[in-house]
């Protein structure tokens, strides 16, 4: 049962994870960002937005982690922030946030809410926006928040807010997903990422799968820091059933792809035996 009050004749959207099919960093920028090339899908786990109109001129964030700030440092509230001054008006809005994705794991929660937050207003303020104008509105606070926007898989470039959608159709795919109990800052990884170098016994190497070769630049700065990470992975790779393993963004999830009609239950339980009931698992689809 939800702990939030009577939201009833609220507005609600689902706000739903991502990952990166691949991930490769180009190299730093001059404005201090790195130029990437990914390809980002959706994922059938998701965050669960309500929003209501306020009769006063504030905007309130309620969520159910008790540990995600809920101030003005929030991308939810930034987001509101931005609307707001792209459309020169207000938006008193109540927005109750119910969380399913960790948070610090690689699964873009926070720009998948945000993102779900800018949709949701435009509807509900009747502002027309297109998908374009709200990931323009979107990339000024946040390089994953664009791809949301979108529907489908989605090709991005630059630091992450040019996003192509792609027009092939992606194969929707089992997987399973593991995170230790720690999470890793985006930005940490990319600022590590320069001088750092691959750890012995660890696979690096592009790996095949329903889409594609899956590969992740980030995984080298994060498991020189976090061996665990690179374990886990390698330890997935192992497993029956495990057609590719890979970290999930910048981490610290790390991500397997099962094979066609495999059930990730096996996995996860094994995963739980293996490091811990601590240890975050969730088993569904790409989408």
């Amino acid at each position: 049962m939800s702990e939030f009050p009577d939201m009833s004749d609220a507005f609600e959207i689902e706000a739903p994870a991502k990952t990166n099919l691949w991930l490769r960093v180009l190299g730093k920028r001059e404005d201090g960002f790195h130029e990437i090339e990914t390809r980002m899908v959706r994922l059938s786990l998701a965050d669960r937005l309500r929003l209501k109109w306020r009769e006063d001129e504030s905007v309130e964030l309620r969520c159910s982690d008790p540990s995600l700030p809920t101030g003005e440092d929030n991308l939810v509230i930034k987001a509101v922030r931005a609307l707001e001054e792209h459309c020169g008006r207000g938006f008193a809005v109540s927005i109750d946030l119910e969380k399913e994705i960790p948070l610090g794991a690689g699964l873009g929660g926070g720009s998948s809410d945000a993102a779900a937050v800018l949709g949701a207003i435009n509807e509900m303020a009747g502002l027309g926006l297109s998908e374009e104008q709200l990931a323009g509105i979107g990339s000024t606070i946040g390089s994953d928040i664009p791809f949301f926007l979108y529907g489908g898989a989605c090709d991005c470039r630059g630091r992450g807010e040019i996003v192509e959608p792609v027009e092939e159709r992606v194969p929707s795919a089992p997987i399973v997903l593991i995170k230790p109990a720690f999470s890793i800052s985006a930005g940490w990884a990319y600022q590590k990422f320069e001088g750092s170098s691959t750890y012995e016994g660890f696979l690096y190497e592009p790996q095949g799968s329903p889409w594609g070769d899956m590969v992740n630049d980030l995984e080298r700065p994060v498991f020189e820091k976090y061996p665990v990470l690179g374990g886990i992975k390698t330890w997935l790779m192992g497993q029956a059933g495990v057609r590719a393993a890979l970290m999930s963004g910048s981490g610290s999830t790390m991500l397997a792809v099962m094979e066609p009609g495999e059930a990730g239950a096996p996995l996860k339980k094994a995963a739980t035996d293996r490091y811990g009931e601590n240890c975050w698992t969730w088993s569904g689809r790409t989408l």
